[in-house]
């Protein structure tokens, strides 16, 4: 049986947040099966706390030389992914992403209209050159008339395989949403049939010990639990408090529980926290996330002894960059300084020629659940 703190501390050591590790961007990538990437910029920071020696660049390169992509996958979500894995893990979400959007009210407000024809037009024009959304709908609107140009725009984006072009998602650069084809973009076809079992086994590498619900709650993809019944043979099991099977690989690491956990700060969306579908490895009972609006640079939440424990943000005024730190309930002295020496080391990289204020507020009352 695995304690909740256990599972805890062995998240953090394959999330890489229990100790920083030296290696390549895209090795990092491909061994957390990718960082959520909704917030264009919260992979530079969600890479930052996990990497020793992390250089914003390296990953700005690799997506400007289109070896890592931004592009909707688990969950419908956008994930930052190396190329590869973009053209591995879409056929394995594709059916959540069309799940997804025909549950939506965007394909209700195209009943009558034959959709594979608005995604064959639409693979066109996004193959032929990116497009933003509001030129998309457009030239669809005007193919389509009598039909709204957002839902037009959405059926694309949902179900035909896309990404997000650069300067968006560029450390340092700017630019509006573009998509055009993955294909287009990789010069490579898909991978078909999606391997359920190699992900899986990827996902237990990045996320376990789990269960066939925490598998589905990462990746929105429906009837795991045949998928870790086959690999089984190959799997260790155990359970957590509530009776519940956990599958993981059997020579991954499962830290003591006792092992200290450092101060650790995290973007928006981070997955480290939204992986599982039983989070009380990693959040306190009765706290939400939140999911504040932001760039991945500004704002996030952040981790004490291996917890969910609040939220920070960055804020800019005249030549100082100042931290404020909100923690949920009072912090130790020696958490409060843990958190003060992660916070400097977190304003040289995401306000780098600032002068560095740190601001630890006063507690405010406990969240509702």
């Amino acid at each position: 049986m695995l304690t909740s703190r256990a599972l805890g501390r062995a998240l953090l050591a394959r999330q890489l947040l229990l100790e920083r590790r030296s290696m390549p961007v895209e090795a990092a990538l491909e061994h957390l099966v990718g960082l959520q990437a909704q917030a264009p910029l919260a992979p530079y920071v969600g890479l930052w706390s996990r990497l020793a020696g992390f250089d914003a660049t390296e990953l700005a390169d690799a997506v400007v030389d289109r070896r890592a992509v931004r592009a909707s996958l688990m969950r419908s979500t956008i994930h930052l992914v190396t190329a590869d894995d973009a053209l591995r893990l879409r056929p394995f979400v594709q059916p959540v992403l069309e799940r997804v959007f025909m549950g939506s009210s965007f394909a209700r407000d195209l009943a009558g209209l034959e959709l594979t024809e608005v995604l064959a037009a639409g693979r066109s024009l996004l193959a032929a050159e990116p497009q933003t959304r509001a030129a998309l709908g457009l030239i669809l609107a005007a193919r389509f008339p009598g039909f709204p140009p957002d839902a037009l725009v959405y059926a694309n984006t949902f179900i035909v395989p896309l990404v997000h072009v650069p300067p968006r998602g560029v450390w340092g650069a700017s630019g509006p949403a573009a998509w055009t084809t993955i294909e287009t973009w990789l010069g490579r076809p898909l991978d078909e049939p999606a391997d359920a079992h190699a992900i899986a086994l990827r996902y237990l590498a990045a996320f376990g010990p789990a269960t066939a619900a925490d598998m589905r709650a990462w990746s929105g993809v429906a009837r795991m639990q045949p998928v870790l019944d086959t690999l089984r043979p190959q799997l260790a099991t155990f359970r957590d408090a509530a009776g519940r099977e956990l599958f993981d690989l059997p020579d991954a690491p499962r830290p003591d529980p006792g092992v200290p956990a450092p101060a650790r700060f995290l973007p928006e969306y981070d997955n480290v926290l939204i992986g599982h579908a039983d989070r009380s490895r990693i959040i306190p009972a009765g706290r939400r996330i939140p999911l504040p609006p932001g760039n991945g640079a500004s704002r996030g939440t952040f981790l004490l002894d291996g917890m969910f424990a609040g939220t920070w943000r960055i804020t800019r005024d005249g030549a100082t960059a100042r931290l404020t730190i909100d923690p949920f309930e009072a912090v130790t002295v020696a958490d409060e300084r843990d958190l003060e020496a992660e916070g400097v080391a977190l304003l040289a990289f995401a306000a780098a020629g600032y002068e560095p204020e740190i601001v630890v507020q006063t507690p405010g009352p406990l969240a509702s659940p």
